[in-house]
């Protein structure tokens, strides 16, 4: 398998897969297309790799897979002894709909707190519509932690909602966000840190 991404230190689309490929254990390539580079990227040099013109893609044989939900749909499928996604329905659904969520929405924290693993930490000014965003996450963690019992938003396995959720903790931490203040109590503040103790992150953001 070969796994092609953005620059580490920004590419939060590429950490999901990157994770979760990660997490099962397969020997895997990585190809690495550097993003925002002054003479900039070309589409065409990324279409070398990728049909869409975006990274991340996977390749495996002669498939390629583009999209990181539709990658790690694929890598849970492919691996399923990995747990990538819990074995209970309802749980799973549950996991499969916070995932969703995140792929699909939350443009405001995406566009006002961009993931940059190598800024300072530093407190930002949000607008009224992130702090609405947070709030939406602060509860769907909670929820879910509290529904299913952690530590993980499926349950007990770390799986891909989990690694869709790692660059948004990115976030709180580079911008100085306290969930404390959009109704945590603890416990979602508790599993962000949580997501940048996985051995896996550890491993991505050295390299970032």
């Amino acid at each position: 398998m070969e796994l092609v991404i953005g620059t580490k230190a920004w590419s939060s689309w590429s950490m999901r897969p990157w994770l979760v490929l990660k997490a099962t254990g397969a020997a895997f390539d990585e190809t690495l297309v550097q993003l925002r580079r002054e003479n900039g990227v070309s589409e065409a040099e990324i279409r070398q790799h990728s049909p869409s013109g975006l990274v991340p893609c996977l390749k495996d044989g002669d498939l390629t897979i583009t999209d990181s939900l539709s990658i790690c749909e694929y890598l849970a499928e492919t691996f399923p002894d990995a747990g990538l996604w819990p074995k209970d329905a309802a749980a799973r659904a549950l996991a499969r709909s916070a995932a969703a969520e995140m792929h699909s929405g939350f443009a405001s924290l995406r566009g006002e707190c961009p993931m940059d693993l190598a800024a300072p930490v530093h407190v930002a000014t949000l607008s009224e519509a992130t702090h609405k965003d947070i709030r939406r996450i602060v509860a769907l963690w909670n929820g879910l932690l509290g529904r299913l019992g952690g530590p993980w938003l499926g349950g007990e396995a770390w799986g891909v909602a989990d690694a869709f959720y790692t660059p948004v903790a990115t976030r709180f931490r580079t911008y100085g966000v306290k969930l404390s203040d959009y109704g945590d109590a603890g416990a979602a503040g508790q599993y962000a840190e949580r997501l940048l103790e996985t051995p896996e992150f550890r491993a991505w953001e050295a390299e970032a």
